[in-house]
């Protein structure tokens, strides 16, 4: 009205070049302000506007430019004035209007002053008279800065539990020590809930700290984060753990999941889950917005049960009207759409490993669409072509029209495709797209190892048109193995494909469990990562599968009354046990004694480590040094290593005078075994020294053969020439007039039938005991480290 715009245009010169500017500019705002010297500056405006504001206003051809907050952040643009227009911004993590922080203030108001061209810098804030005291000591007064460390505890010591740098409530104790927490603590302690006088009774405040962690564990804890041994205090990390840490989900919101999943879940029940994220319990619903809201429940897709009242509705709508790619008015609504989406996709990529981790086939499959959905912002039902950009609206809706399946689509020729729409010129380009949808051709051989478990060697060939500015580098896709039900996951696999084997066939392999009565058949599934519509199902049929024979039963380990050394019946040989401390032999060693010391035939015996079987071979060498003296025994051990061990070990035992160890030189070995009753060798020497035993009569008085580590026969390296040695004594055993005495040791077996059957073993002489008789009980646990990144996995194995 007053006609002062003129004065914000210093020359004719700048306003000429103003108007040039704004004619090619296409924001109506933006063009009707820059003649004007005004200019605007907000993350909606494109990156090439922005730029042009940026470069007017400091060329000074801009006099006045009004922008968000965002700008004293993201932009170096000082002026001579800054104006702060109102102190109220909307916070969508809180979810309503909140005062500006010190540190937004400090940063915006630095902006006053360009030190090149003003001596001084001028700030002026336009607040409410509410506020004004809060701002005037703000700025006239320095405030400490306080810790809110404690507030999120508990998920930063998960971070640290995964990473493997706290491994319990010690390390956890002194990590804690080094946070601005700590020193603010110790500066300020009735702030944190400290009385003075804990401090003088615990001047480092180590209680203090110990009584945080041990906090924040017990609350991990109940969320299945970690495993905390209140005894030891040991912390150790879990597979839900890891995917918080990986995902930043907070411990609420793991809780949530933890009650909320189930392995049936309809798409309805799987958005209430997503909604109930405690990421966005500070979100509520506004007055002013129920009526658009009440609109929006209307228009999305999969229906919402809660009322428009409850904020789980509108954080579920939100979430929905993303993917829809819905318009909203009214900035908080757009803002709260924002701050839903920004979570979205790692809160659906860690629903979707919590479900892998639970092995549901079914749900995992659903909420990898979910994820996908959400990445692409569309719908499973759209059609897939709306994946690419350059496909003409038009068209991509004429086929949806048509309602054909994709792989109807997938099998159409060119000119099909341009018959099905009516435009023979769109058959080219929408089959190049279609044949770009990632899509692998499956095929599989399996192989029986046990009647519990089968091993699957998968081929995988990719079956589409590789092109690096769609595809990028690689291409991943989960592989999954269901039961016939599809509701097991019985294997996952991530497989990441590469542009540079993009048409080679590659070999997958990995074992699944099979359970009685067997299936009629198992599904393999490929699945895209990123891309919708891109599936491939492949079934293994189990019609003529024919699985091993099932293994005989374990020999059950008997109630007896231990022996005692008095059983051996030779003074000397309880001698040899009394100076080691033996009273009486182990409930393994009491069983088999009366057939490996009171008989003569061959024997096998499997028994977990550290059950005493190198006592009970002891016995079969006291049976012959006792009955046939002059007669030579033969102990394998399968390691040289091994075998140096069990020699210094058998000197001390029978006399350094008539145990001898193979060297693997024939001219030296010829000299010990001639003076040498009981001869230790590994495999590799025995078997040299053993060929030419029909000439070598010290080889056919070898009447006693023990083989011990027996479980090694299937070690790829060691395994053949084990086997040939065995097979050699018992072939020279049927041979000659004295047979060998063989007998074998190892550990428990499940097809130990087989390897005794071999070694010519009776029934009676054949004990297999379960893993689980140890005279000391084992406790076995097996956690697996799911750790990318090398060092980080190594530290959480320690």
């Amino acid at each position: 009205k007053k006609e002062t715009l003129g004065v914000f245009v210093s020359s004719s010169a700048t306003e000429e070049l103003l108007k040039t500017e704004s004619r090619d500019v296409k924001d109506t705002e933006l063009k009707e302000l820059l003649p004007c010297g005004f200019g605007i500056h907000h993350a909606g405006m494109s990156r090439v506007y922005r730029t042009l504001v940026e470069d007017l206003f400091t060329d000074g051809r801009i006099k006045v430019l009004v922008s968000t907050a965002t700008l004293a952040w993201g932009v170096n643009l000082p002026a001579y004035t800054v104006i702060i227009k109102g102190t109220q911004v909307y916070n969508p993590e809180k979810g309503k209007w909140c005062e500006l922080g010190a540190l937004d203030i400090m940063q915006m108001f630095g902006r006053a002053g360009r030190p090149q061209f003003d001596k001084r810098g001028k700030g002026i804030m336009i607040t409410t008279h509410n506020e004004l005291q809060y701002y005037l000591s703000l700025m006239n007064q320095q405030l400490p800065i306080e810790s809110h460390f404690i507030n999120k505890l508990a998920d930063n010591l998960n971070a640290e539990v995964v990473m493997g740098t706290v491994n319990s409530v010690n390390d956890a104790v002194h990590w804690l020590g080094y946070t601005y927490l700590y020193m603010r603590m110790h500066r300020n302690p009735t702030l944190y809930g400290i009385d003075h006088d804990k401090i003088k009774n615990d001047r480092w405040l180590e209680q203090r700290r110990r009584d945080l962690v041990q906090t924040a564990a017990l609350t991990l804890e109940k969320s299945q984060l970690i495993k905390f041994d209140r005894r030891g205090g040991i912390l150790q990390s879990t597979e839900l753990g890891r995917i918080a840490a990986h995902y930043y989900c907070g411990h609420e919101s793991i809780n949530v999941y933890n009650s909320k999943l189930r392995k049936t879940l309809s798409d309805i029940e799987l958005f209430q889950v997503f909604a109930s994220s405690s990421e966005f319990k500070n979100l509520v619903v506004r007055d002013e917005e129920k009526f658009e809201l009440a609109k929006l429940l209307e228009k999305v897709p999969i229906p919402i049960k809660e009322t428009v009242e409850e904020s789980s509705a509108k954080i579920n709508c939100l979430f929905q009207v993303y993917i829809s790619q819905l318009k909203l008015d009214g900035l908080p609504l757009n803002s709260d759409m924002v701050y839903v989406t920004q979570s979205a996709n790692r809160l659906c990529r860690a629903l979707f490993e919590i479900v892998l981790d639970k092995g549901w086939a079914a749900q995992a499959e659903k909420v990898l669409t979910l994820c996908k959905m959400s990445d692409r912002r569309m719908w499973q039902s759209m059609c897939p072509l709306r994946q690419f950009n350059k496909i003409p609206e038009e068209y991509i809706r004429k086929l949806e029209k048509k309602n054909l399946p994709f792989d109807r689509l997938y099998d159409m020729k060119e000119y099909e495709l341009g018959e099905l729409l009516r435009v023979s010129k769109m058959g080219k380009p929408l089959h190049k797209y279609i044949h770009m949808i990632p899509r692998l051709e499956l095929s599989a051989h399996v192989q029986p190892i046990t009647r519990s478990s089968l091993k699957i060697e998968l081929s995988i060939t990719p079956d589409f048109r590789w092109d690096e500015k769609i595809h990028r580098a690689s291409e991943g896709f989960w592989i999954f193995v269901s039961d016939v039900d599809g509701e097991i996951l019985l294997h996952h696999e991530y497989f990441l494909l590469k542009s540079i084997y993009a048409e080679e066939t590659h070999v997958l392999k990995f074992i699944v469990p099979i359970y009685d009565p067997l299936p009629p058949l198992y599904y393999v599934r490929a699945i895209s990562d990123r891309w919708l519509a891109s599936d491939t199902h492949y079934p293994i049929n189990f019609r003529h599968l024919s699985l091993p024979e099932k293994n005989p039963p374990m020999t059950e380990l008997l109630d007896l009354q231990a022996l005692p050394l008095t059983a051996l019946r030779n003074k000397a040989f309880e001698a040899v046990y009394q100076v080691e401390g033996v009273a009486t032999f182990n409930p393994i060693q009491t069983q088999v004694f009366n057939a490996i010391y009171n008989g003569d035939e061959n024997l096998f015996l499997g028994a977990p480590t550290g059950s005493g079987k190198g006592l009970c071979a002891e016995f079969a060498i006291m049976r012959q040094r006792a009955n046939l003296p002059d007669e030579r025994c033969v102990y394998i051990c399968p390691r040289k290593e091994m075998a140096l061990l069990r020699y210094e070990y058998l000197r001390k035992k029978f006399g350094a005078d008539i145990v001898v160890l193979l060297t693997g030189v024939s001219v030296i070995d010829l000299k010990l075994i001639s003076i040498g009753k009981i001869i230790v060798s590994c495999p590799e020497h025995w078997d040299v020294f053993s060929r030419r035993w029909k000439q070598r009569r010290s080889v056919q008085n070898v009447k006693l053969f023990i083989a011990d580590d027996l479980h090694l026969l299937s070690d790829s390296d060691i395994g053949p020439t084990y086997e040939v040695i065995c097979s050699r004594m018992l072939y020279m055993s049927a041979q000659i007039d004295k047979p060998t005495r063989i007998i074998g040791l190892s550990h428990s077996l499940s097809n130990a039938r087989d390897v005794a059957t071999w070694l010519k073993c009776s029934g009676a002489n054949t004990f297999n005991f379960p893993i689980g008789v140890r005279p000391l009980p084992l406790e076995m646990h097996i956690q697996g480290v799911n750790l990318q990144h090398t060092a980080s996995r190594l530290m959480a194995m320690i």
